[in-house]
């Protein structure tokens, strides 16, 4: 198992799509999935957040994602198959430009079809952050970056802004939503 260094912006590995995955079962998958774990928890060690990482990040140009929120989970080949007719409007990050919050619109709802390491195909539905989430990694295995998607006036801010700006601390000193949510951002050209 290899912690990696994850891939930032500009890095051409990012912009390709990825194969897909003929054999779920190899030993060759096993070790993708194991350094994709270990990058991932390393990084939440790190930084304190982090709930999935797609095969790119860490330079491998496969069609791998790796999710650890409830429980770890891995998606093989996954692919969007069915999408909800409702969108919301969220500000997206990425460890790929982890100093920048994307505003990005993604569906409610979605469908994912995908091959568990057992080699079984499986088909789940998703909604609200689980949905956004999936659809942010399943972008990255088709070489499409949030920043791509980007959406509405002003749809860049730094997360250091972003941070002052939309989180504040309550009494007991956990974050919490600012009601000037999506009003007066600070933001950032690019």
């Amino acid at each position: 198992m290899t912690i990696h260094r994850i891939r930032l912006l500009g890095d051409p590995v990012l912009r390709s799509r990825c194969e897909a995955i003929s054999k779920p079962r190899s030993a060759a998958v096993r070790v993708i999935v194991d350094d994709l774990r270990e990058t991932l928890r390393d990084w939440k060690s790190r930084f304190g957040s982090g709930r999935a990482i797609a095969a790119p990040q860490i330079g491998a140009p496969v069609r791998i994602v790796y999710v650890e929120m409830d429980k770890p989970w891995t998606l093989i080949n996954p692919e969007i198959v069915e999408v909800g007719s409702d969108d919301v409007n969220v500000w997206d990050d990425c460890f790929s430009f982890p100093n920048l919050l994307v505003r990005v619109t993604r569906a409610h709802a979605i469908r994912v079809r995908y091959t568990n390491l057992k080699g079984e195909s499986r088909e789940v539905d998703l909604e609200g952050d689980r949905a956004e989430l999936l659809q942010h990694e399943i972008d990255h295995l088709d070489g499409v970056l949030a920043v791509d998607r980007a959406h509405g006036p002003d749809p860049f801010c730094l997360r250091e802004e972003w941070n002052r700006l939309y989180t504040s601390q309550d009494r007991y000193g956990e974050p919490e939503p600012r009601s000037d949510l999506l009003t007066n951002p600070v933001l950032l050209e690019i």
